[in-house]
């Protein structure tokens, strides 16, 4: 039925609190709901029935041929809010619905509908067979998860301070995996008050987590967080993958994005969040074709939306705990975190580097409670107003120290060296240089940190290198950005050979590979190779680790038999 009068201007304020409508809620013509019929079924929903619940797995996209949908929020708090109506000629779901990923929304029938239903393969199947009509449909999805991100709607509630080390932790994960979520501090929202004195939490069960089903989390670790929420769900049986790639960062992403655009099946694994540390990146100004610059986070989460669209299996965070090379039956075995295996035909190591810890005493007892080795969005908020130092002379210490001049009274930067040049982009010297609210300190590195009873930092100490001098500063925030060591330690036992710094030869550089025709790229061990940071030798560039990606999976192709290997 057609909808005017109140019921009219209802959907229009609704509407109206999203950013680009008509791109995000787009009405389809009759001609192109025909084209979309042999993608998916036909089926009814009586008066209040529900299409997809929230926290539960939807069952795919629907578009809605005759009657009308309406979408509201549900919290784990008992708190429902409408979020839009939807009528003929709309489609129902969002980047979700491509993996099959539970839903963020509750969508029930406003009387009688009828529906046309895509399930997640074939919806996924439509987006790359239908060009025009599929980046319609795509650039919708991404803009409604943007919204929900951005409007807090969807995704689990998390109760305690602000500033509290479990929330920022927590927050951190969620947002640098697209994850929505809505904090409600108790110090200012009424809503959190009940909850607070029924569990009583102490000040490490910060914070409380609530589900879409009420479930209550205290103070969660990311992967207890991710099982509860649905993002991941382990392999699919006894099913064998053509590749693994073991590394959700660029390299990862781009070999996943080829390889599954090619028709092979794909898994990629991850311990914490897609886009490694070049996602945590403010702002990456030379990769090409982005002359305004594009923050690392908007890079990494285009390329995993892509890896989706083309049917890979993306399973984070999920740690990979050993290689087992042997293949009795043709497959490498990688053994789990969660105690499950997968299986593959052939291995991409794309796990890239570990954060570097320098040699400061009492340095583990404040990671987490003011001492970070990523300057996103969630820590800049800590900083606002206030004095924070940064370690570092390379360009991912240069990007940060940028960003956060942003939001800080002042950045230290404190250097070990004498100067920036010889490990840091020109353009960044020059920002830095001319950004008034950041002082260079050389040849100076970090003697002590101090913090109070709750093990949050408060002050810092630094000497310089040249003299005998020390000096101090009340700081609650320290970035470290001092390098990465080669996240290989998974490899051990399996005949991949490392160099001396811990990074994965590669080619003929392999002793095992002399006298032996091999890919660039392939590792000592036939059917894996290794691309990105943790290869040794590699530029240890965004651009350098995509462009080994995509190059990667013409070697795959050909380890694994495809002799209809199509061009990259």
């Amino acid at each position: 039925m057609a909808q005017d009068g109140p019921e009219r201007a209802d959907r229009d304020a609704l509407i109206s609190r999203f950013s680009r409508p008509e791109q995000t809620f787009p009405t389809l013509t009759p001609a192109e709901i025909e084209r979309l019929r042999q993608f998916g079924e036909i089926r009814h929903y009586k008066n209040g029935e529900l299409l997809f619940e929230t926290g539960k797995r939807g069952p795919g996209m629907f578009v809605v041929l005759s009657g009308h949908v309406a979408i509201t929020q549900r919290d784990g708090l008992g708190h429902v809010t409408p979020v839009i109506d939807q009528g003929p000629g709309q489609f129902l779901a969002e980047l979700g619905q491509l993996s099959g990923r539970p839903a963020l929304v509750d969508g029930h029938a406003d009387g009688d509908i009828e529906t046309l239903l895509i399930p997640p393969d074939r919806l996924r199947a439509l987006l790359v067979a239908e060009a025009d009509l599929g980046e319609r449909i795509m650039r919708a999805l991404i803009l409604r998860r943007v919204s929900l991100i951005q409007g807090g709607v969807g995704g689990p509630v998390l109760i305690g301070p602000s500033h509290s080390a479990g929330v920022v932790r927590l927050q951190g994960f969620l947002t640098r995996n697209g994850q929505p979520h809505h904090l409600l501090d108790p110090d200012t929202e009424h809503d959190a008050a009940e909850l607070i004195e029924r569990y009583s939490p102490k000040p490490e069960d910060w914070p409380l987590v609530v589900t879409a089903d009420g479930t209550v989390l205290r103070n969660p670790g990311e992967s207890e967080l991710a099982r509860a929420i649905g993002m991941i769900g382990g392999p699919r049986g006894e099913k064998i993958y053509d590749v693994a790639i073991v590394g959700c960062g660029p390299a990862g992403l781009a070999t996943a994005v080829y390889a599954a655009s090619e028709g092979l099946s794909v898994a990629v694994l991850d311990t914490r969040a897609f886009g490694g540390q070049a996602g945590a990146s403010a702002r990456i100004e030379n990769y090409l074709g982005f002359p305004t610059g594009i923050s690392g986070q908007a890079l990494a989460g285009r390329a995993f939306t892509q890896a989706q669209k083309f049917g890979a299996d993306i399973m984070i965070p999920m740690s990979v705990k050993s290689l087992d090379c042997s293949r009795p039956n043709g497959t490498f075995s990688l053994a789990l975190d969660c105690g499950d295996t997968l299986l593959s035909r052939a291995v991409v190591v794309a796990s890239g580097a570990r954060y570097r810890r320098p040699g400061i005493e009492n340095l583990e007892k404040f990671e987490g409670r003011g001492v970070w080795y990523w300057a996103s969005p969630v820590e800049a908020r800590l900083c606002s107003g206030e004095e924070v130092a940064l370690v570092g002379a390379g360009n991912s210490a240069g990007q940060a120290a940028v960003f956060l001049s942003g939001h800080a009274k002042k950045v230290l930067m404190i250097i070990r060296g004498g100067g920036l040049g010889a490990s840091m982009s020109r353009y960044l010297i020059e920002r830095i240089e001319a950004t008034p609210n950041i002082e260079l300190l050389f040849n100076t590195e970090i003697t002590a940190l101090e913090g109070d009873e709750a093990s949050l930092l408060r002050r810092i100490r630094w000497k310089s290198r040249l003299s005998t001098d020390e000096d101090a500063a009340d700081v609650r925030n320290l970035f470290l950005f001092v390098g990465a060591d080669p996240a290989t330690n998974w490899l051990d036992g399996c005949g991949v050979t490392l160099d001396r710094g811990g990074f994965v030869v590669t080619g003929a550089q392999s002793e095992q590979n002399q006298g032996r025709l091999v890919a660039p790229l392939e590792t000592s061990v036939p059917g894996v190779y290794a691309v990105g940071d943790v290869r040794s030798g590699s530029v240890k560039r965004v651009g350098g680790a995509i462009g080994e990606g995509a190059q990667v999976v013409a070697s795959l192709h050909g380890f694994l038999g495809d002799g209809a290997k199509p061009a990259l």
